[in-house]
C-alpha cells in the first residue's frame, strides 16, 4: 500500500548524532570510556528529550559530578559539534518528497531548546509538514503513546505512514501500530525503500 505520509527520525537519519565520537576526539577514547562508565550521560540526555530544561539539566549533572564537570558541560556548550554532520542524501529525500506534495513529518527524541538551537544551524528542521518532538510531547520513543499521538494529530494511521529510524526498538514500536517501517542504516537503503513504496522514482531518490 502506498503511504500517505513519510515520518523521519532525525538523529542518525538526517543528522549524525555520535556523542562518543565527539568525546573520543576531544578527551581521548580511554577517558571517554571512564566518563561514560561513571556518569549516565545518555540518561541525562533522556531527561532533556522528555522536556527538562537543556542548560539546567546538563549543568546540574556537571555540578553533581565535579570530577567530570568540564567534560559534562561540553554536552551543552559544544552540543552542535556532537550533532553533525548533516546526512545530505537524507535531506535531499525529504525535499524530493515534499516537491511531490508528499507530507513529511518528524518524529524525534529531542529537547525543546536543543531542537530550536539545532534549527538555527540546520534550517531544514523548520520545514517539516508536522513536527513531533519528544520534548514538547513529554514522552519519548519507543513509548507506544508517542506513536498514538502522531496518529491522532495527523489523522493517519497504520500503513498510511512509513517511518525511518536507526533504532530497532523504535521501529518495533511503530510496527506494533502497523506502520510501514525502515531500519535506517544509510541513506541509500532509505532511498531504495521510498522508491519501492512508490513515493519517488529512482532519479528523484538520487
Amino acid at each position: 500500500m502506498r503511504p500517505k505520509a513519510v515520518v523521519f527520525d532525525i538523529g542518525n537519519v538526517l543528522i549524525e548524532w555520535q556523542p562518543e565520537r565527539f568525546y573520543d576526539a576531544v578527551i581521548g577514547q580511554e577517558r571517554r570510556h571512564a566518563m561514560f562508565a561513571e556518569v549516565d550521560l545518555h540518561g541525562m540526555n533522556e531527561l532533556v528529550d522528555l522536556g527538562h530544561p537543556f542548560t539546567e539539566t546538563i549543568y546540574a549533572q556537571a555540578e553533581a559530578t565535579p570530577g567530570w564537570r568540564e567534560e559534562i558541560r561540553m554536552w551543552h556548550d559544544r552540543w552542535i559539534e556532537m550533532a553533525t554532520p548533516v546526512i545530505a542524501h537524507s535531506v535531499r529525500l525529504m525535499k524530493a518528497l515534499q516537491a511531490k506534495q508528499v507530507p513529511v513529518f518528524s518524529l524525534t527524541n529531542f529537547g525543546v531548546e536543543s531542537y530550536a538551537y539545532a534549527a538555527t544551524h540546520y534550517p531544514f528542521l523548520n520545514d517539516f509538514d508536522r513536527d513531533f518532538i519528544s520534548g514538547h510531547m513529554r514522552m519519548t520513543k519507543p513509548d507506544p503513546n508517542i506513536y498514538a499521538q502522531v496518529e491522532e494529530t495527523s489523522g493517519l494511521s497504520g500503513t498510511d505512514l512509513i517511518f525511518a529510524d536507526d533504532r530497532a526498538d523504535n521501529i518495533a514500536a511503530a510496527q506494533a501500530h502497523r506502520w510501514q517501517t525502515h531500519l535506517f542504516e544509510g541513506p541509500q537503503g532509505w532511498a531504495d525503500r521510498l522508491v519501492a513504496a512508490g513515493l519517488l522514482t529512482a532519479e528523484e531518490a538520487r
